[in-house]
């Protein structure tokens, strides 16, 4: 099956989250099971084409823009410890600039650029002769290329026999566009905006409802969050359109790649361990504390807490403030973080790296190592999200015996279980109502097992025992590409 998976993010080479984790997994494990994927995403300024051996091709593609033409150059390389081709696509005005999508406010010509991009995923393939069975478009960016391919191309000759599917990863993040700017770079043109239309919601264009809508098939990241996002509180606005498109949306967990995320072979460990010899990642923890100056014997009893999120809203944050100087003060724990976002919830976390220098130890920004650190030292991790699509950090911790306290929804609720006393099962601390004194004492109970040597050996036996492999994802996906041939009549 030839796949072409488009994205904005794919890990290694542009990432703010997990969007970029699993674009650059899932095509690997495609690879390895017989199928022929290829990744076209955009080629940004920030990408090192030395480090990851990137080559300029020959190819001009010429990209249709409403009434006009457009020209970009094409790269290529291969996802890292793969043969899965990536292929870059060269625009200097819309891609060589700082980021992604702008920070903190998203650029200005967003519309223009991803609807760009979305269009020249046609170019690549016929650069290529590439004619692909299945095109998956991840979130908003490259929605577009939906409504492409069930429009203008639907006679081409590489395309007449190619499904769409539609993967969301964050239903918060739609792209809003200006009408009368997004209609005509796509080349509809207005007179397909009008009320009701699938590229109409609440006056404007909605990139997102156009991907759900031109879709054969939709998926998002968890079984759990395929159900939430069909309530008005979940659904972001457009809880109507996922219930009009009910039967074709599938939720599939996001697995892990554990060549990536295992404490067995991860090179950013000081001591490297598995299931029978978990007890390392005590030593772990120490020469993690050692490395951020905190001398040994300067509370080493105290559990250390994790956090490696973006720091917004949907991350639960509100929650962290509300309780977490609190928790200092009465030395409860020691709190090391990294993240960036909302810039209130910065100044708070410099607030308490300030007050409590050795017990907080916050860093703002994202360092790769120090993410594999956090989540391998840590004993406890916190994910008190308001919403979670899926979810990768708790399932990282999960695999180094790191125990997630969270709150459950999304794929929180599908891949965190509460630890019972009784039966010794479980494998982390939970709690549903989004409420800071429900989260308190999920803490509260997290915080007496780490004093219990029986429960605590037990709990993070259980957690290591764990195991979503992007393999499983992989297959499932594949099923669900099929069925989308079968509605659009390729396969019987």
């Amino acid at each position: 099956m030839n796949i072409l998976l488009a994205s904005a993010e794919v890990a290694p080479y542009a990432k703010t989250g997990g969007l970029a984790d699993i674009t650059g997994a899932l095509p690997v494990e495609w690879k390895k099971a017989g199928e022929n994927p290829i990744v076209v995403m955009p080629k940004y300024g920030s990408i090192d084409v030395e480090k990851y051996n990137l080559k300029k091709t020959d190819y001009l593609l010429v990209v249709p823009m409403g009434f006009w033409e457009e020209y970009a150059g094409l790269w290529h390389g291969k996802l890292p410890g793969s043969d899965v081709d990536v292929y870059f696509i060269e625009h200097d005005i819309y891609f060589n600039r700082d980021g992604i999508y702008g920070d903190p406010h998203e650029y200005g010509d967003n519309d223009r650029r991803f609807i760009f991009f979305s269009r020249a995923v046609f170019s690549v393939c016929e650069a290529l002769n590439f004619a692909p069975d299945i095109i998956q478009a991840h979130d908003f960016h490259a929605a577009f290329s939906l409504a492409f391919l069930k429009s203008f191309y639907r006679n081409h000759p590489l395309f007449s026999k190619t499904a769409g599917v539609y993967t969301i990863h964050n239903l918060a993040y739609q792209g809003w566009f200006n009408p009368q700017r997004a209609m005509e770079f796509s080349g509809f043109g207005m007179k397909e905006f009008y009320p009701g239309s699938w590229f109409e919601h609440k006056g404007n264009v909605n990139a997102m409802k156009v991907g759900i809508m031109f879709a054969d098939k939709v998926t998002t990241v968890s079984p759990t969050y395929s159900q939430e996002i069909r309530w008005n509180y979940y659904g972001e606005g457009i809880d109507d359109i996922l219930n009009l498109r009910g039967a074709d949306l599938i939720g599939i967990l996001n697995g892990v790649y554990y060549d990536d995320w295992s404490p067995e072979t991860d090179k950013h460990l000081f001591h490297n361990y598995n299931l029978d010899n978990f007890h390392t990642k005590n030593h772990n923890k120490a020469d993690f504390l050692s490395s951020l100056g905190i001398e040994a014997d300067d509370r080493p009893d105290l559990p250390l807490v994790g956090m490696v999120t973006r720091l917004t809203e949907q991350k639960g944050i509100d929650l962290i403030v509300n309780k977490l100087e609190n928790h200092l003060f009465n030395e409860q724990y020691r709190f090391v973080m990294l993240g960036t976002g909302d810039y209130n919830y910065v100044n708070f976390f410099n607030y308490i790296k300030w007050k409590y220098p050795k017990l907080a130890l916050i860093n703002i920004g994202y360092n790769n190592e120090l993410a594999h650190r956090i989540i391998g030292c840590s004993d406890f991790i916190f994910m008190p999200s308001r919403f979670e699509p899926c979810g990768l950090t708790q399932m990282y911790a999960l695999s180094y015996g790191t125990i997630p306290i969270v709150r459950m929804t999304g794929g929180l609720a599908d891949t965190v279980k509460e630890y019972s006393t009784d039966s010794m099962e479980g494998t982390g601390f939970t709690f549903w109502q989004y409420n800071a004194e429900y989260f308190d004492h999920s803490i509260d109970r997290a915080l007496s097992i780490y004093y219990n040597k029986l429960h605590w050996d037990n709990i993070r036996k259980n957690a290591m025992k764990q195991r979503f492999p992007s393999e499983n994802s992989a297959k499932e996906y594949i099923q669900v590409f099929e069925w989308a041939l079968e509605k659009i009549g390729v396969l019987k």
